[in-house]
């Protein structure tokens, strides 16, 4: 083989092995290496992957496969790369893109639990099953932060409520949830945030713990290339209970993230993440523009210190640091006490 058809960079090698996984013998064979006995292929195919997802990404192979898993079963739920295509009449920067985080940073709250209170209402489960998520919500509104562990037991949940449901079924009371709960959350500023990188021909990708489904709908609602979620296996169009690839919270993010970036030749340093919590550092630190919309104490921190952007887009919490809870309090009251004055007047 000659050393023009092998390729030139580790991003090449990437974009390359990530659309051939599964078939990695013929893409050694034609790509990589003569034709030898398949466990050779096999070991010098992973060696030489385990090598340029480092270089590229600084995350192992495993990692980097389970980003592989679950960007492959967003784009198979998706039915195709992009949920919105781009505007013709924009020039692509083909190797630019931008990554936002959906809870608290395009809608106010969570995603998922708002996902298991439309469950709840479609009669998935009983209100005994529906309480800790409400008091989950309670909590993240309040904090505005978010907690591994009631991640981590929403997913499982989600997972069990819909396993054996039907895809399809599961699509439409996934759109009426956005429709309904969802799309007149979201923050303007960050909208807008997303039109600007839309209009300078850059992908727009949200990428979020949240059911894959919540996460496209969204996109095609707003107009977003696509969304990489938490993906749950499908067979025979119903539901398994079983994950696909990672569940995109944390590192999760991360590995999905290097995935699609190798499976698009996109050039990580010219592209930009946003995010309101200190669990999304490892997707804020591998781009080269981080910023933090409306951060939780310990994001806000880190971002000060690293120079990254900050921008906050709430109102609630930002009124209750500025004035105090008695205040609000007190002025809610009042506000209360004088439109029941008027009504009796009038």
């Amino acid at each position: 083989m000659t050393t023009e058809s092998f390729p030139s960079s580790p991003r090449d090698f990437l974009a390359n092995w990530s659309t051939s996984r599964g078939n990695l013998r013929r893409f050694l064979e034609e790509t990589a290496l003569p034709p030898i006995d398949e466990e050779a292929q096999r070991e010098a195919g992973q060696a030489a992957a385990a090598a340029a997802v480092e270089e590229t990404f600084g995350i192992d192979l495993d990692q980097f496969t389970s980003g592989v898993d679950s960007v492959s079963g967003a784009l198979a739920s998706a039915g195709g790369l992009h949920i919105t295509q781009p505007d013709p009449d924009v020039p692509q920067d083909v190797e630019s893109a931008a990554f936002f985080d959906i809870d608290n940073t395009l809608i106010q709250g969570s995603s998922l639990v708002v996902f298991a209170f439309g469950l709840a209402r479609k009669r998935f489960f009983n209100l005994r099953e529906i309480a800790p998520i409400a008091w989950k919500q309670l909590r993240f509104k309040l904090s505005g932060t978010e907690h591994a562990g009631d991640m981590q037991s929403g997913r499982e949940q989600a997972l069990s409520f819909v396993k054996g449901r039907d895809v399809s079924i599961l699509r439409e009371l996934c759109e009426e949830i956005v429709d309904r709960s969802m799309v007149h959350k979201s923050y303007a500023g960050t909208l807008d945030l997303a039109a600007m990188h839309l209009a300078a021909g850059q992908q727009v990708w949200l990428v979020s713990a949240t059911p894959v489904q919540i996460g496209q709908i969204l996109a095609e609602r707003f107009g977003f290339t696509g969304a990489l979620g938490t993906v749950a296996e499908e067979e025979g169009g119903k539901f398994t209970g079983r994950l696909v690839g990672d569940i995109l919270h944390g590192p999760g993010k991360r590995h999905a993230v290097a995935a699609l970036a190798a499976i698009q030749q996109l050039d990580l340093s010219k592209c930009t993440a946003y995010s309101d919590s200190a669990n999304d550092i490892p997707m804020l630190s591998m781009v080269g523009t981080a910023v933090a919309i409306n951060p939780d104490k310990a994001l806000k921190a880190e971002a000060i210190k690293r120079g990254w952007i900050v921008r906050d887009y709430r109102s609630m919490r930002r009124a209750v640091k500025t004035w105090g809870v008695p205040a609000l309090v007190t002025a809610a009251l009042s506000f209360w006490g004088l439109k029941r004055f008027r009504g009796r007047v009038e």
